[in-house]
């Protein structure tokens, strides 16, 4: 069986300084292992915030006044689209440093562990994926472990 190669254009940006924050080149794997045999093209922008502008994204767009770890915005698709044409923009990500790092520190996993997760977690929401309720939850994080393990990151899940 052969797959078309992913055809990925990550754009990283950075509202921190990048002292500590993953290189571009890990978030551009952690997308790649994430969409791998989903999409056949994308294209998506990571912007890594610190908690001021991450409290004002998430007030703006869910109304809550506080920093979130990462908040996926999916690409609005012009209407009139055929049936099964996708547009190769798939949206945002807007991952908070400093709720990161805190995270990581309060669980006990490694600082780039918990990027690769939430890479992974706001790339699949980006998708479609989501988890109002404990089945999508459970079929969501059944998917971030298969993802994770792929590129050898431990189960962010273990120990909740």
């Amino acid at each position: 069986m052969t797959h078309d190669a992913l055809q990925l254009d990550v754009s990283v940006s950075y509202g921190v300084p990048r002292a500590g924050i993953p290189s571009a080149v890990s978030f551009r794997r952690w997308v790649r292992a994430a969409l791998e045999g989903r999409l056949r093209q994308a294209d998506l922008a990571i912007r890594i915030v610190d908690s001021k502008e991450g409290r004002s994204f998430n007030r703006h767009y869910r109304g809550k006044d506080h920093a979130t770890n990462v908040l996926s915005f999916p690409a609005d698709l012009p209407e009139g689209l055929p049936e099964g044409v996708r547009l190769p923009l798939l949206g945002d990500l807007v991952i908070c440093a400093p709720v990161v790092v805190r995270e990581a520190r309060e669980q006990g996993k490694p600082l780039a562990a918990h990027y690769a997760h939430l890479t992974v977690h706001g790339t699949l929401h980006l998708l479609g994926w989501n988890h109002e309720d404990d089945t999508e939850a459970e079929c969501m994080e059944r998917l971030e472990r298969e993802i994770l393990a792929g590129i050898g990151v431990a189960d962010p899940y273990l120990g909740e």
